[in-house]
């Protein structure tokens, strides 16, 4: 593969990913938002819901969005903030790991979230590493 056609498959790559977890990042914001500020109906429609858990995505999202929007500009920084919440995100399921071990009450679906959350965010972190971590390195 030519020089050329790897930087238009990188810009691609990066674009995508951006788009990921700018959306990604305002959906967190909105759902966690909508359970930590909103009714009881809310709360109860999160059910077995693991505080620390649903405060580390709330903020999170922010960040999400802060990457992403860094990645579409192409800069580097955004690099190290997308392994940063890729770590964070991880270190955040290892405690809702020990939450569950311990015998807290939790929700499936928290364990399915955060499954999915940490893949993204690696995946992220790889493509954007690959992508301007290593350019001109």
């Amino acid at each position: 593969m030519t020089a050329s056609k790897q930087a238009q498959e990188r810009g691609w790559m990066l674009w995508a990913i951006s788009l990921v977890a700018i959306g990604f990042g305002l959906l967190t914001i909105k759902e966690g938002g909508t359970v930590l500020f909103g009714d009881e109906v809310a709360r109860a429609a999160a059910g077995n819901y693991v505080p620390f858990v649903l405060w580390f995505n709330y903020l999170a999202g922010f960040a999400y969005v802060v990457a992403g929007a860094g990645l579409w500009l192409s800069q580097r920084w955004a690099v190290w903030l997308s392994i940063a919440i890729a770590v964070a995100t991880f270190l955040a399921f290892a405690a809702l790991g020990e939450h569950v071990d311990s015998g807290g009450a939790y929700e499936r679906r928290t364990v399915i979230a955060m499954s999915l959350r940490t893949l993204v965010w690696v995946t992220i972190a790889a493509i954007a590493w690959r992508g301007l971590a290593r350019r001109g390195a």
